[in-house]
């Protein structure tokens, strides 16, 4: 008579690989090491210091906010129109405290959603606009606290010059 073999109960752990590591890293989103954004980041460092190209960054990015559909950009939104509401106060000399950094970076950020020529064109329906919502996502979480202490000084109403 043949004896069963009787299955251990302990079980092997075996370490499965991470699930979409790189998905998580923001640098290694296609819009972030896009010619489009560094042509944008460029084009931000021109424009920072410059009163008439951040004024006509604002217009046409206001412009273009009020023209793109919200959905891809879904928890952004606010932020984006905070950045935007920013750059005016800090243009018409209302608001001061802005870290040359973050300020780069949103002007970056508006230069590259008014790119129609960016990593997807804006012109293909509803994905056009997926790469510019990453964008936004991006910047939004490398300058969250300027942005929020913007929002701070708007609802507190100390719209002195700082």
């Amino acid at each position: 008579m043949k004896t069963a073999k009787q299955k251990s109960r302990t079980k092997i752990k075996t370490r499965s690989a991470p699930k979409n590591v790189e998905a998580n890293v923001p640098y290694r989103k296609p819009a972030l090491r896009s010619e489009a954004f560094a042509r944008a980041l460029t084009d931000a460092k021109g424009c920072v210091d410059d009163r008439e190209s951040l004024q006509a960054l604002f217009n046409e990015a206001a412009k273009k906010a009020a023209a793109v559909p919200r959905e891809p950009f879904k928890e952004c939104w606010p932020y984006l129109q905070t950045m935007l509401r920013l750059v005016r106060a800090h243009h018409r000399g209302e608001y001061g405290p802005v870290p040359n950094d973050a300020l780069l970076w949103i002007v970056a950020a508006l230069n590259y959603l008014i790119d129609p020529f960016d990593l997807i064109p804006d012109k293909t329906p509803f994905l056009g606009f997926v790469d510019d919502a990453a964008v936004i996502e991006f910047v939004v979480d490398r300058t969250r606290q300027t942005l929020d202490e913007f929002m701070i000084w708007e609802t507190v109403g100390e719209r002195t010059v700082v």
